[in-house]
């Protein structure tokens, strides 16, 4: 036995629980190879714990989760809590909790997932979304006041949070792993014509880290434009990065061009290793077909997948992607990406698979 990782599972809502079990089953399958093993932590926080207790998790939830090697997440939210509440009470909570400024989202195109770019059925498409995930326009600076002026007076006022040294983190990040990959290129997201102070800092930030990577091509691009070049022009594309609320909205955009938003994995990273970092699925808790056993689990082993790499075990996160692509292109999908399976049946067809 090499490595001995423990994992804290949090589920939360939804169909969240449901791809957790998925993920868990193929990391199951895996570690009884041998090579590392696997401490399973389950913890029931999210909207049900709300119910009973008035809040998304207990109060010291993050010393509690301090100790374990990685987080392993579902989804949050439904319709019996408030967003705002489930998301800030629970998932932010952690992130933010834990200095996880590096959100990593690979958009990747599987076998036999028809997407609606018709460039992908000829050409070789494969870029990753680098966000800012600890500052800019989800900080949570703000607030609402004059309500007592009556209905239709109340002011809310939301700010963005953009420092040198919260830009200049993420944009080494997305240099080093562009490094990494086949086309050495960083595309820069901004708005700094119409957000003329964060932006303008991003902008000025991105030039000055540039010069220290000459080996890596660049590009700065107006997040109107590249929302665009996402559907018109994705062979351009390697490493995107980009503000918390562009790559958010981007990402999703760049999932639904591979064919579901049900196929993305994401990692929520402290690359320095001073808490635990946390993977999760892109996709939300889908409260519409939750139980159902319809939920496509490819996104949460996807970000198995992503934390087994990250915690060094590169060659087993490896395994997991083939057999999912393996199982893709033998047609075993779920019915939003054009197949009939049901979430178990595609799970044990990764499983198969390794």
């Amino acid at each position: 036995m090499d490595r001995s990782l423990r994992i804290a599972a949090i589920p939360a809502d939804g169909i969240g629980r449901e791809v957790v079990a998925a993920g868990k089953a193929v990391l199951d399958e895996l570690q009884a190879e041998g090579r590392f093993s696997l401490e399973w932590e389950e913890f029931p926080w999210g909207s049900d714990y709300y119910a009973e207790h008035g809040r998304m998790m207990p109060e010291d939830g993050l010393e509690v989760l301090k100790g374990f090697d990685a987080i392993y997440f579902g989804a949050v939210g439904w319709p019996t809590v408030p967003d705002h509440v489930s998301l800030w009470g629970l998932r932010l909570r952690i992130c933010q909790g834990f200095d996880q400024w590096a959100n990593v989202r690979p958009v990747h195109f599987l076998p036999g997932v028809v997407s609606p770019l018709r460039k992908a059925d000829d050409t070789d498409l494969d870029w990753v979304v680098v966000r800012e995930n600890s500052e800019g326009e989800y900080a949570g600076i703000g607030g609402r006041n004059l309500a007592s002026r009556g209905e239709g007076a109340e002011v809310a006022i939301q700010s963005a949070l953009f420092t040198a040294a919260g830009c200049e983190r993420i944009m080494r990040f997305a240099f080093d792993l562009a490094r990494t990959r086949t086309r050495r290129k960083v595309s820069s997201v901004t708005k700094s014509n119409a957000q003329q102070y964060g932006m303008v800092l991003w902008d000025d930030v991105f030039r000055r880290v540039a010069a220290d990577y000459p080996d890596v091509e660049t590009e700065s691009v107006l997040v109107d434009a590249m929302a665009a070049k996402f559907v018109l022009h994705p062979e351009d594309l390697s490493v995107v990065v980009a503000s918390n609320l562009n790559a958010d909205i981007l990402s999703d955009l760049g999932s639904a061009l591979a064919g579901s938003l049900g196929l993305a994995a994401s990692a929520n990273l402290n690359p320095e290793g001073r808490f635990p970092s946390m993977f999760e699925p892109v996709h939300g808790s889908a409260p519409d077909i939750a139980g159902q056993g319809a939920a496509n689990p490819v996104g949460a082993i996807g970000s198995a997948a992503l934390m087994l790499a990250h915690l060094g075990l590169p060659e087993e996160a490896a395994r997991i992607e083939r057999a999912v692509e393996a199982a893709s292109a033998a047609g075993v999908r779920t019915r939003d990406v054009g197949g009939t399976a049901t979430t178990d049946e595609v799970t044990a067809a990764i499983t198969a698979r390794l």
